[in-house]
C-alpha cells in the first residue's frame, strides 16, 4: 500500500487559485488593511482578532466610475495574495479584488474554526462592511456593494460561510454571485463519510494547519487517529460549518453560483458539489447557475484498489472556452451586466474518467441492474470486481447499491466503487473514488442502501462496468474493519445514472 506523505499532500490543499503575473503599473499597488472582528474564544489564543486583507483597485475605478468587487481567499494552510500585479485578469476586466487572510492564517489573528458562522462567517461580514465603505465601489444600495467571490477549497468555504451567515442574520446576503471551487457541502460527510475517517487527507490537513488549530481539533485528531472513529467532539465542531447546516435550517442561496468540482477529488468529491447545486440553491438560483466537474482538485491516485482518471477540464473548455474564461464570463454577466452568452445553466457538466465531457439534466439513477450475491472479507483481503454491464455505456451522476447485508463481526467496514476494464483482473476504479459502508454491530440480513461515488465514465465496446468491493482503501488507511470479519450482500441491485 502506498500513501503520499502528509506534507506532500498538504501542498495541494494550500494551492493558490489565482496566479500572480508580473506587476503592471497600470493598476495601483494594493492597499493592506485589517478590520476588527469577533474575539477569539479558544483558550490557546483568546482575545481580540483582526482580519487582514489586500485591496486591489483597478486603474479605471473612481468615485465617478465605480466598479464591482470580488472577494478572494486562500486554501487551507495558505495566506492571502498581496503582491502587486496579482489578479491582473480581474482588474483588467473592471473588477476590484479584496484578498483575505482567514482567521488563524497569515496576518489575521485567532484560531481557525473552519468556516464556523460565529467566527469566519462574521469575519467575512466585517470585510464586506469595509468594502462597502470604499468610495470607488459600485453599490446596490446603502452598505450593499456589488459583490462576487472567487477561490478554491478553503477559499470556496468562506464564500458559503459569509453568504449563509448573512442570510441567517438578516434574511438576505450582499453577495450577488459566487464562484467556489473544489469545496464542501458537509465537512463531516467529507472528512469521515459514514463516520469512517479519510485518514490520508485528515492527516494532511492537520499537518498543513498545525499552528492554526483550535483545542478541539488537536484533541479530536489524536482520538480519531487511534480509534478509527470520528469523535463526537469533531462532529459537533464541524456540524455548522458548511451549507448542509444551513440547508437543514431551511436557508437557501438565491444568487447565481458557478460550482467547479473535481470529479476525481477524493477529499471533497463530486457529490459535495451536487448537494450544493441541488440543495443549497433556490430553483431560481439553480436555473442561473452552472456545475462543472473536472478531473483534478484534491486528487490523490488510488492504488488500493487501483483507480484511474485522465487529468484535465474538458467541460470548462466546452462550456466556456476554459475555466479562467468561463469564470470571468460568468462574473461579468452577473456583476458587470455583460450580455449573457453562456449556456448550459441548471445542468451538470461532468468530465469523464476517459477525458470527455457529458452534460446532463439529472444525476439520479435511471437504470437498475441485479447482481449476484457478494461476499467480502472486512479488515483484510484483496479487492474484487463484479460485472454490472458491458459497454458501450455512459454513466454520469450518483449511483447507489441496495442489498440485504449480513456481517459476521463487530464494526465491519468495506469500500465500494464503480470500475471499468476488460475483465475483473484489470478493472480500475473510476476517478479514484471509493466510499465506505460500515456496520457497527452484528447484522443479519438488514436492508441497506449504500452510496457509491458520484462519477462520470464512458465504457467502450469490449470493456465492462464493474462493482469493486475492497476490504481496504489507501484513502482510509488503517481505518478498515476493527477486527477481521466477513460482509455478505444478498438481493443486490445497483442503480445507475445511465446517459441515454
Amino acid at each position: 500500500m502506498r500513501v503520499m506523505p502528509a506534507l506532500t499532500v498538504a501542498a495541494a490543499v494550500a494551492a493558490v487559485v489565482v496566479a500572480a503575473p508580473a506587476a503592471n503599473a497600470a493598476h495601483p499597488a494594493p492597499e493592506h488593511v485589517c478590520v476588527e472582528s469577533v474575539p477569539e474564544t479558544d483558550p490557546l489564543e483568546p482575545g481580540p482578532v483582526s482580519i487582514c486583507a489586500s485591496v486591489f483597485k483597478p486603474a479605471t475605478a473612481s468615485r465617478d466610475d465605480k466598479v464591482p468587487v470580488l472577494l478572494h481567499s486562500h486554501g487551507w494552510g495558505g495566506t492571502r495574495t498581496s503582491a502587486p500585479g496579482s489578479f491582473q485578469r480581474y482588474l483588467d476586466a473592471g473588477f476590484g479584488v479584496v484578498s483575505i487572510d482567514q482567521r488563524g492564517f497569515g496576518e489575521s489573528g485567532g484560531k481557525a474554526h473552519v468556516e464556523d458562522p460565529a467566527f469566519e462567517g462574521e469575519d467575512v461580514i466585517r470585510v464586506i462592511d469595509h468594502v462597502a465603505s470604499l468610495d470607488w465601489v459600485r453599490r446596490n444600495g446603502p452598505n450593499d456593494p456589488v459583490l462576487g467571490a472567487v477561490g478554491g477549497s478553503y477559499g470556496g468555504g468562506y464564500q458559503f460561510a459569509g453568504a449563509f451567515t448573512e442570510i441567517m442574520k438578516t434574511g438576505r446576503t450582499r453577495f450577488d454571485a459566487l464562484a467556489p471551487q473544489i469545496t464542501w457541502h458537509s465537512l463531516n460527510d467529507s472528512l469521515a463519510p459514514r463516520e469512517v475517517v479519510r485518514t490520508t487527507w485528515v492527516t494532511a490537513l492537520y499537518a498543513a494547519g498545525l499552528d492554526a488549530h483550535s483545542t478541539t481539533v488537536h484533541t479530536g485528531y489524536a482520538e480519531g487517529l487511534v480509534t478509527g472513529d470520528w469523535p463526537a467532539a469533531m462532529d459537533g465542531f464541524f456540524r455548522d460549518n458548511g451549507p448542509a447546516h444551513h440547508v437543514a435550517a431551511g436557508r437557501r442561496l438565491d444568487i447565481p453560483v458557478l460550482l467547479r468540482q473535481g470529479v476525481s477529488d477524493n477529499l471533497f468529491p463530486l457529490d459535495q458539489a451536487i448537494d450544493n447545486f441541488d440543495r443549497a440553491l433556490t430553483p431560481r438560483a439553480r436555473a442561473n447557475s452552472l456545475l462543472v466537474g473536472y478531473n483534478g482538485g484534491h486528487a490523490l491516485p488510488s492504488t488500493l484498489p487501483l483507480g484511474h482518471a485522465v487529468a484535465g477540464d474538458a467541460c470548462s473548455a466546452e462550456v466556456g472556452g476554459g475555466y479562467d474564461e468561463l469564470e470571468l464570463r460568468f462574473l461579468s454577466e452577473n456583476l458587470l451586466g455583460a450580455t449573457r452568452t453562456l449556456t448550459g445553466h441548471g445542468r451538470y457538466h461532468l468530465m469523464t474518467a476517459e477525458g470527455g465531457c457529458v452534460s446532463v439534466d439529472s444525476v439520479k439513477p435511471t437504470t437498475t441492474v441485479a447482481l449476484p450475491d457478494v461476499a467480502t472479507t472486512a479488515g483484510v483481503g484483496l479487492p474484487q470486481a463484479i460485472k454490472i454491464a458491458d459497454g458501450p455505456l455512459t454513466i454520469a451522476g450518483s449511483p447507489s447499491l441496495d442489498a440485504r447485508v449480513t456481517t459476521l463481526g463487530l464494526d465491519s467496514r468495506a469500500f465500494f466503487a464503480l470500475s471499468v476494464g476488460t475483465s475483473p483482473l484489470d478493472a480500475k476504479v473510476v476517478q479514484n473514488n471509493v466510499l465506505p459502508h460500515r456496520e457497527k454491530s452484528l447484522t443479519l440480513g438488514a436492508r441497506r442502501t449504500i452510496e457509491l461515488p458520484s462519477v462520470a465514465t464512458t465504457v467502450p465496446a469490449g470493456q465492462s462496468l464493474y462493482l469493486t468491493v475492497s476490504a481496504l482503501s489507501d484513502t482510509f488507511v488503517l481505518h478498515g474493519s476493527r477486527t477481521p470479519s466477513v460482509m455478505v450482500l444478498r438481493d443486490v441491485t445497483v442503480g445507475l445514472p445511465v446517459v441515454r
